[in-house]
């Protein structure tokens, strides 16, 4: 049997699959890369450790740090890596990923050494075994256990549920969000979609955090993802889209009060076109510095847009350049002493991550990471970052050839 009619098998075998039967799926498509096992590892939901999908003939495993480990090297990267294995074999750590979503990693063990070709078929595999993941885990809650470290609370839950993925690419645009606390979240959400030429950004921020459980922040927070999504399909523009969620959210509770961003990145020409509803202002970030704080605000808050129109702020962008829009529970953390995260320590951060070509995942994870260590692993508000890296101009849809995946990067081999 050739290797695409056995990944032809196993895929025709996955339409009956659980979560519960991929560690074995896994090891079955070990031979097909000469291995003698595969193991998968799921990232927990706060991006710091990769947790073993057990079952059938996999072998046993512990999970293990992202930060100081191989497997972890590979997720951060998003590179295949090689470690010696104790048997006096190797190891392949291939990076599990849906689209440009990072999910975890897959181990292959193999008795011999790790040639170009062997990368190639690992990340085929682990392609696959990522598509699997993500199907099945709609299916089941064996996947969201596993990723779970602590209990979540009701209010996360209800939120985290309405989140879209962390991290979206179309090959000339790149988007990465990230929400902590994980378990225990406030008013904070964020959204995106990408319509055709244009990407819709979205980031709201709403009042209530620490009441009855922060569920009223959650309700209000809930009630703008849905106005957003429902003005965005719509067809309404920036302007209309501000007052329908203005509207609904007054017509709901019309003392709630939610700080937003809404944005537009048109990918052909860099135009960005950006809404600040009493929301701390974005940054753009080119070749390395910050050349641009965006107005704010340049509308009053949402349930309070009758009293003065919206205005939109436009501002062309350049190739290469990033956006970064995040809520105020980023520069507000304190450290123990009392000293703020502020505004000056998250743009550095952030610049340096770009200058070290960090992918744009990880560069979310860490400034959040960051975030957490000044405020010693206690946040007191939500912390909230959405990045946009504007790649290159998009073709027309009718010229549109799709670009090779950012995710084939070389093999990195350990030392």
């Amino acid at each position: 049997m050739s290797g695409i009619e056995a990944l032809g098998r196993l895929l025709r075998q996955s339409h009956h699959a659980r979560p519960d039967d991929l560690p074995q799926m896994a090891m079955r498509a070990a031979p097909l890369v000469g291995a003698t096992a595969m193991i998968i590892y799921l990232v927990d939901h706060q991006q710091r450790v990769l947790l073993p999908l057990v079952g059938g003939d996999a072998p046993a495993r512990e999970r293990f740090m992202i930060d100081g480990t191989f497997g972890g090297r590979a997720f951060s990267t998003v590179t295949a890596c090689v470690s010696e294995s104790e048997a006096g074999g190797t190891r392949l750590w291939a990076p599990l990923i849906n689209g440009a979503e990072r999910l975890g990693v897959l181990e292959v063990v193999l008795a011999g050494p790790v040639g170009e070709s062997t990368v190639e078929e690992c990340a085929t595999v682990a392609a696959l075994l990522a598509e699997l993941l993500v199907t099945r885990d709609l299916y089941s809650d064996t996947i969201e256990r596993l990723r779970r470290r602590e209990p979540m609370l009701l209010a996360a839950e209800m939120l985290r549920a309405q989140l879209p993925p962390l991290t979206f690419s179309t090959g000339h645009l790149l988007i990465s969000g990230i929400l902590e606390p994980c378990y225990d979240v406030g008013g904070d959400a964020f959204d995106y979609a990408v319509n055709g030429d244009i990407a819709h950004l979205a980031l709201f921020d709403a009042v209530g955090h620490g009441s009855a459980g922060g569920m009223r922040a959650v309700m209000l927070a809930s009630l703008a993802l849905a106005a957003y999504r429902n003005a965005r399909r719509a067809g309404l523009d920036l302007i209309g889209t501000y007052h329908r969620i203005d509207q609904a959210v007054h017509d709901h509770d019309r003392w709630g009060l939610i700080t937003a961003v809404l944005a537009e990145l048109d990918q052909r020409t860099g135009m960005l076109r950006v809404i600040s509803a009493g929301h701390p202002s974005g940054v753009v970030i080119r070749q390395g510095k910050a050349v641009k704080v965006l107005p704010t605000p340049t509308a009053l808050p949402v349930s309070l847009g009758h009293h003065r129109p919206p205005v939109v702020v436009e501002e062309a962008l350049e190739p290469g350049d990033h956006v970064l829009l995040y809520t105020d529970g980023i520069i507000e953390a304190r450290s123990r002493d009392g000293n703020p995260f502020g505004i000056d320590r998250l743009v550095d951060f952030t610049v340096k991550a770009v200058a070290d070509r960090l992918p744009l995942p990880e560069t979310t994870r860490r400034l959040v990471h960051a975030i957490l260590d000044h405020q010693d692993d206690c946040l007191q508000d939500d912390a909230t970052v959405l990045l946009a890296q504007w790649i290159s101009p998009a073709p027309p849809a009718s010229d549109t050839e799709l670009p090779e995946s950012d995710n084939r990067t070389p093999l990195g081999t350990a030392h």
